[in-house]
């Protein structure tokens, strides 16, 4: 097969797209294949998968499991709109009920992670007849404008003209606490700025709080155990809603169905999308059946819950239960965090390893025994390029983009960890040694 090589793709890309969409590496290559952990160059060159096109193909790519339900799909059906009866879409939404934590049961599905928060912000304020918004620093929720002016991010918010009405609060960052303190003495003060904020910042008609379990862009920035517990009390006591984003979190990622179950919480509205469906683009808004019922005026997707999607979405549920993706995740997270500790202990430019399942963060300085601890930004991007010309990928992420990001296809095995850590550890000292 011809291809058109990184050279001319890039040409084209300066020609013909809008030049917001950015790129990794300095010198990227064309990738054409996908084959569960691993994707292809277009010189037949492999990579290990670390990233998962950030958090969405869990379950591997071009997984024939998916894949042939999702080919037999588009062969029988492809599209009709909501407006008609298909069974896939509600087959699907029965699913999600059936694994989504507490109550939650009734589903609106769309196609983007951003439609889907932008709809449950629309769902919580007719719910509560309120209209503000409590949402986390270093939190990204999606780029359409309402979306875009919940994040707290700001190479995110593009939009020059926010949303009003958003109240930004201090988010679980015990690397960098606000609060200059160390958990657990710190008594959660984070959590409890959640309510000094209410008193202080807000009309007290606050609608709900956004938050991700664990902040993907953020940095995989981990509360610590009490965390969404103490927020829940302080909502409750307001009568604001939870709404928690799994859009990152979801699907096994963390080693539970959804991150959040690990905290004692149950959210009044969850959004979901990316893993759902393994690459094809499907995301929900899941509530209860009380706030469902304030949402009864017209409302539709041209493309949310299509045939194809929502097959997607139930072949990746399918196999992340019969594959018990949850514990793999759970397990090979746990052994990468400990072998990560490792390479904290030798290299200086590792500050700080958190996360949960295989969502794992390494965030980098110049010194971890700094107390500044300085970004170490530059020495990110010389890592993810030379662990690429290695033949692995990873993200990064954070404030200062000075995070590495491992979120790889569940399916990995103990010896690609082994494989990761050996060219990381390389890398570290190759890099260490040229500051």
């Amino acid at each position: 097969m011809s291809y058109l090589g990184p050279e001319e793709i890039l040409r084209k890309k300066q020609e013909y797209l809008i030049p917001c969409l950015y790129h990794f590496y300095t010198k990227p290559m064309q990738l054409v294949k996908g084959e569960m952990q691993y994707v292809y160059d277009h010189e037949g060159r492999q990579y290990l998968d670390f990233f998962a096109g950030v958090s969405v193909i869990n379950c591997g790519h071009c997984n024939p499991a998916i894949t042939d339900q999702v080919a037999e799909q588009v062969r029988t059906l492809q599209h009709v709109c909501n407006i008609y009866l298909t069974e896939p879409i509600v087959n699907l939404a029965e699913r999600l009920a059936q694994i989504t934590p507490g109550n939650l049961k009734r589903s609106f599905f769309c196609s983007t992670g951003s439609e889907a928060n932008d709809g449950a912000a629309l769902l919580a304020k007719l719910h509560t007849k309120r209209y503000e918004f409590l949402v986390l620093q270093q939190g990204l929720h999606g780029r359409t404008a309402f979306t875009m002016s919940l994040t707290g991010l700001s190479m995110w918010r593009t939009d020059p003209t926010p949303v009003g009405g958003i109240t930004f609060v201090p988010n679980a960052y015990c690397y960098r606490c606000p609060f200059g303190l160390s958990y657990p003495g710190c008594d959660l003060r984070c959590a409890d700025a959640v309510e000094r904020a209410i008193q202080t910042q807000t009309s007290r008609e606050v609608a709900a709080m956004f938050v991700e379990p664990i902040q993907g862009n953020g940095g995989i920035i981990t509360p610590p155990p009490g965390y969404f517990e103490r927020v829940r009390e302080i909502l409750d006591k307001y009568g604001i809603l939870l709404i928690v984003d799994e859009v990152q979190t979801g699907f096994a990622r963390t080693g539970k169905m959804f991150a959040i179950e690990h905290w004692d919480v149950v959210p009044d509205i969850m959004t979901v999308a990316k893993a759902l469906g393994n690459g094809a683009p499907i995301s929900a808004f899941i509530t209860t059946d009380e706030i469902a019922q304030s949402y009864t005026r017209p409302g539709a997707s041209t493309l949310g819950g299509n045939p194809v999607s929502a097959t997607a979405g139930i072949a990746v549920i399918d196999y992340l239960l019969k594959e018990n993706l949850a514990a793999r995740a759970a397990e090979l997270g746990e052994y990468l965090r400990e072998q990560l500790a490792g390479l904290k202990e030798k290299h200086r430019l590792i500050g700080d390893i958190r996360g949960l399942g295989l969502m794992v963060g390494a965030e980098l300085v110049k010194d971890k025994n700094d107390p500044a601890k300085v970004p170490a930004i530059e020495e990110t991007d010389l890592i993810l390029e030379q662990l690429k010309d290695r033949g692995i990928l990873i993200g990064k992420n954070g404030l200062d983009r000075n995070v590495l990001a491992f979120q790889p296809p569940l399916v990995i095995t103990k010896d690609n960890v082994d494989q990761l850590i050996s060219a990381l550890d390389e890398v570290l000292t190759v890099v260490e040694a040229g500051q």
